[in-house]
């Protein structure tokens, strides 16, 4: 049976009936009180329970439901019903824990949506009171005007809640100077779990029930001061139990300036189980002036270990970060488009070992100098040469960025074989650090495997993570591993948990670490903060073992349905070698569903496409922010529908199709999520299959067929365009079409670009010609907006260019098409056709090394996409290299001097030039050249709008339901940065783009093709 849309309903008969015919009676009682209670989302069907089953680690357990409330007295009456029913809470803020700290079978309170506002900032005192679901990025972007900032820089940063970080006392790269998050509260308000409110703040300040809960934990240490100095690690990333010691501190940065005891610090790190933050006050720090950054090659990775211990040494207090970046890693990002360029910049040849140094503070000069230490240090140390210096703030950003990044990067290996968190956190004291890492490398050799490594290598902490199989043997060469590894840790006399927390995986190592008696004693503070038991119950106390595979995501019972997808996705079905992690030839990875489902389980719940400040990833979560409109939302619905966990309908359940339904098609994911999610490819799977179930309406074969009648429409172009200027026609096309009313469709000409073409070159003449090139014009710009195709010929031809169109071998009436359309609208089949024609038409000129090049980016740019994964092969690749955008080929020319010509006919331009990027063009870094391009342009600046989807994404802006939403897209920032200058030139080239821009801002952007040829002298 299909899943039942989500509860959210203001009476709870509804809910009841629903979820217990699904679930269990208690769940049903849960919903129907949580929806008749609260005000908050009621979340409680199979799909949205399984979207909140996972973290970013390797568990998964399905919770009885999910709320999400939208004010502070819904999590209040969510905790008095939970006690009444005695319903576990889950406490989630991003879902970005390493450790399953975010899971639990009760009920996860979502913080992140509603539940994010900064109460208060007090810049003389320097600090800031916030809700626990507000992002760390989005706070510091509150405080950068004061010149401040919350220094526990994490690096999911951009995606992070302060609650979460809170809860799994996080730390960041920069803990050297500024500590972990312990250090940095001030105080907590939250509710115990009998419904009662507290406010965590200085023990000698606290009263009343505060002040009982802070003696009787006084006690507990008091009574262990010799267990706590033997069994405590003395080191910062110390993050494992409780901090028990607030009473007899054995960090090496106390805890507060003073030494007085603050007990919110006994909620940091307590990972929910103690209470639920309504409320946390924060430290903050100066913002630094200056920062620069040194980035060390080394030879070895044991000499970048080793060095760190003497790094650590310099800067006078200016040192905030030292941390690794391993071959793997480097090699990993190298790969990644979005990432490469950065990356190379900081390459000495083929370095095995990277060390970003930075410092920071008010004076830049002294910073410069102790980067000229840093340079004189590595040649006493013996690595005369090695240090890329990087004084400014453009490429340091773009670098920590990769960096921040690293985690998520090392995820990408394809096959089942996977890095595998769980000793990654290791903190050991820093004289020992490269002997630990090599006798830690030792064991994973022992095991048949090896490490990715990055390090936090300024205070000792390693994120490793060996590379292993989870659905075969993993679990148990994960526990031997971890034997092993432990008893590293304690011959160091380091910490088992440094950064990431206990969770389901480190949980039971807690009394390992600590010894009985601690432990026992972190028991009782258990139970004095929550006698019910109700909060995050087996976390830190009564853990289950990290192995059990029950718990996981891939457990026992994981099987994939058969399937025969419409794309080729072999390219993901393959095996790996966990020691040398080579893969197997494409299409042997023994996947039922041939690759689509191991795509699919490439992501692996890293939130990074939570994300708002740049890229473009998820623009529809970005105006709903709900999990399912989400990439990773949406990865985990089709994982689950593809195991058939959301019934026997796969890939065309409901269930799908409400969380496909706002994916755009961007592509954002593609370029910008860390695994390489390609959503966009995955959704023309998703459509197929639901179109073929469920059939294809008159909108999807009005979509999928205009390249086809396009010739007849023209002819009929004044009777077509009366809908325009028509409310009653309007209405009656969306009644019948579902294309919006409210929208203006585009305008149709009988006169267009295919039946009064501009003069071109034969075949034979181009084929022929010393400077050629082949100029597809696409159904939209050949069509609608001729005036584009127009100029592009006219562009080409006065840089000196042989232009031929490119067109069928036998003419037809019709023009050559990417197919593009069918595509958007599931029909594999008909795409495939219509991109066989364009293979063949333009094979010739490829053969001859000709350019192709393409006007409207999203179907140029299918050309090196989708047509490579539709089974024509080397053919389709060959195509794909000489396939590139007006301007990519325009700056390509003029980066090899080709271009003077050209550029002698600009005349020069005094206005504003605004340049809006169409998604596709990000996804394949085909934005810059845009921008090289305008700038040959004398006087031109062209400015990029930091923009995600403008919300059109081809026929979905149109569409009557998504009319509303495609508009909330647009005005995020793309309008309102349109608005804001009205005097500007607006370069955007995508179709859809432009018509968006007309419509939300009455403003008329130009094709850069279209401005070219205007300042042609």
């Amino acid at each position: 049976m299909n899943a039942p849309l989500p509860i959210q309903v203001t009476g709870g008969a509804a809910a009841y009936e629903q979820v217990s015919a699904l679930s269990n009676e208690v769940a049903g009682r849960l919903a129907q009180r949580l929806a008749a209670e609260t005000q908050g989302e009621v979340l409680f069907t199979p799909a949205d329970r399984g979207r909140y089953a996972t973290d970013a680690s390797i568990y998964q357990v399905m919770p009885v439901g999910v709320l999400v409330p939208r004010a502070v007295e819904d999590v209040r009456i969510a905790i008095d019903i939970c006690r009444d029913l005695k319903v576990p809470i889950v406490p989630r803020g991003g879902g970005t824990s390493q450790c399953g700290q975010t899971v639990g079978a009760g009920l996860v309170i979502d913080f992140s949506k509603h539940l994010r506002r900064v109460l208060q900032v007090d810049a003389e005192a320097r600090t800031a009171t916030v809700e626990p679901g507000l992002v760390l990025d989005h706070l510091n972007g509150q405080l950068k005007a004061q010149g401040l900032w919350y220094p526990v820089d994490v690096s999911t940063a951009a995606q992070a809640t302060l609650g979460g970080m809170a809860g799994n006392n996080s730390c960041g790269s920069r803990s050297i100077a500024y500590g972990n998050m312990v250090h940095n509260v001030r105080g907590a308000s939250a509710w115990t779990s009998d419904g009662i409110l507290h406010d965590f703040g200085r023990f000698d300040h606290a009263t009343g029930a505060v002040r009982q809960l802070g003696e009787r934990v006084r006690e507990l240490a008091c009574r262990l001061v010799p267990e706590i100095e033997q069994r405590w690690p003395k080191v910062l990333r110390r993050v494992a139990g409780y901090n028990l010691d607030v009473f007899h501190p054995q960090s090496v940065r106390p805890y507060t300036a003073d030494g007085a005891v603050n007990l919110s610090h006994l909620l940091v790190g307590s990972e929910g189980t103690l209470a639920v933050t309504r409320s946390l006050t924060l430290q903050l720090a100066e913002l630094p002036r200056a920062r620069v950054l040194g980035v060390i090659n080394f030879g070895s990775f044991h000499q970048a270990m080793d060095s760190a211990q003497h790094i650590v040494k310099l800067g006078h207090g200016t040192l905030t970060a030292v941390e690794l970046v391993d071959r793997t890693m480097i090699d990993l990002s190298l790969r990644n488009p979005a990432f490469a360029p950065t990356v190379r910049q900081a390459l000495i040849g083929e370095p095995e070992a990277l060390l970003l140094v930075e410092f920071a503070g008010a004076d830049r000069a002294a910073l410069l100098r102790h980067l000229d230490d840093l340079v004189a240090l590595m040649g006493d140390l013996g690595l005369p040469g090695s240090v890329v210096r990087m004084p400014d703030e453009g490429p340091q950003k773009a670098l920590w960025e990769v960096r921040k990044a690293g985690l998520n990067i090392m995820m990408s290996l394809r096959g089942d074989g996977k890095p595998v968190s769980f000793i990654e956190d290791c903190a050991v004291p820093l004289e020992h650090l490269a002997e630990y890492t090599a006798a830690l490398t030792e064991v994973f050799r022992r095991h048949g495997t090896k490490g990715t490594w990055y390090a936090h290598a300024s205070v000792g902490t390693l994120h490793v993570r060996p590379i292993l199989d989870m659905r075969r043997d993993g679990a148990a060469r994960m526990r031997a591993i971890a034997e092993e590894a432990s008893e590293l840790v304690r011959r160091y006399k380091g910490a088992y948990s440094g950064e990431h927390g206990d969770g389901l995986c480190r949980g039971e190592w807690v009394q390992w670490q600590f010894g009985p008696r601690i432990h026992e004693a972190f028991g009782e503070m258990k139970r004095l903060f929550d006698p019910a038991g109700l909060l995050c119950p087996q976390r830190i106390v009564d853990a289950p073992p990290m192995d059990d595979t029950r718990l996981m995501r891939f457990n026992p019972g994981y099987r994939v349905i058969p399937l025969v997808p419409a794309l080729d996705w072999r390219a993901w079905d393959v095996q790996n070698d966990p020691a040398t992690e080579k893969t197997t030839a494409p299409g042997t990875g023994g996947d039922p569903a041939l690759g689509f489902a191991k795509a699919v389980e490439m992501c692996n719940n890293n939130g990074h496409c939570r994300k708002f400040d740049a890229g473009t990833m998820c623009p529809s979560y970005r105006v709903t922010r709900d999990e399912q409109h989400l990439t990773r939302g949406r990865a985990n619905t089709l994982r689950l529908a593809l195991s058939g966990q959301l019934g026997p309908d796969g890939l065309a359940s409901e269930a799908v199709r409400e969380a496909m339904d706002l994916c755009v098609g961007c592509k954002g994911c593609k370029r910008d999520c860390p695994t390489g999610v390609d959503m966009a490819r995955m959704k023309i799977e998703f459509t197929q299959a639901d179109r073929r179930k469920n059939g294809w309406t008159l909108k999807d074969k009005l979509v999928a067929r205009l390249p086809d009648y396009a010739p007849l429409a023209a002819r009929f172009a004044p009777l077509l365009n009366l809908r325009n200027h028509s409310q009653l026609l309007a209405g009656v096309g969306e009644r019948f079409t579902g294309f919006a009313a409210a929208r203006r469709l585009p305008k149709w000409h009988r006169r267009h670009f295919f039946n009064d073409p501009a003069r071109t070159a034969t075949r034979e003449e181009v084929l022929a010609s010393g400077r050629p090139v082949v100029l597809f014009v696409d159904t939209f710009n050949g069509y609608f907006e001729s005036v584009n195709a127009r100029a592009a010929v006219q562009v080409l031809q006065a840089a000196g260019y042989t232009v031929h169109i490119a067109a069928k071998a036998q003419a037809d009436g019709k023009a050559l098409c990417c197919g593009r359309t069918y595509l958007a609208t599931g029909q594999v089949d008909e795409a495939r056709a219509k991109a066989g024609e364009l293979l063949a038409a333009l094979q010739p000129f490829v053969d001859r090394g000709i350019a192709i090049v393409g006007l409207e980016p999203s179907c140029l740019l299918t050309l090196r996409d989708e047509f490579t994964a539709m089974g024509f092969g080397e053919q389709a690749e060959q195509v794909a290299k000489h396939a590139l955008l007006l301007e990519e080929f325009l700056a390509r020319e003029a980066g090899a001097g080709r271009l003077e010509a050209l550029k002698a006919r600009l005349k020069p331009m005094d206005k504003p030039l605004l340049v809006h990027g169409h998604c596709h063009q990000k996804a394949f870094d085909a934005v810059s050249p845009v921008l090289q391009v305008l700038k040959l342009i004398p006087g031109a600046n062209p400015r990029l709008i930091e923009t995600s989807c403008c919300g059109m994404a081809g026929s979905f802006g149109y569409e009557a339901s998504h009319q509303a939403v495609s508009m909330q897209m647009a005005e995020l920032s793309l309008l309102p940065a349109i608005r804001a200058e009205p005097d500007a030139v607006v370069v955007a080239d995508g179709t859809s783009c432009r018509h968006q821009i007309i419509d939300g801002a009455q403003r008329r952007a130009v094709h850069a093709a279209v401005l070219l040829v205007r300042q042609l002298g």
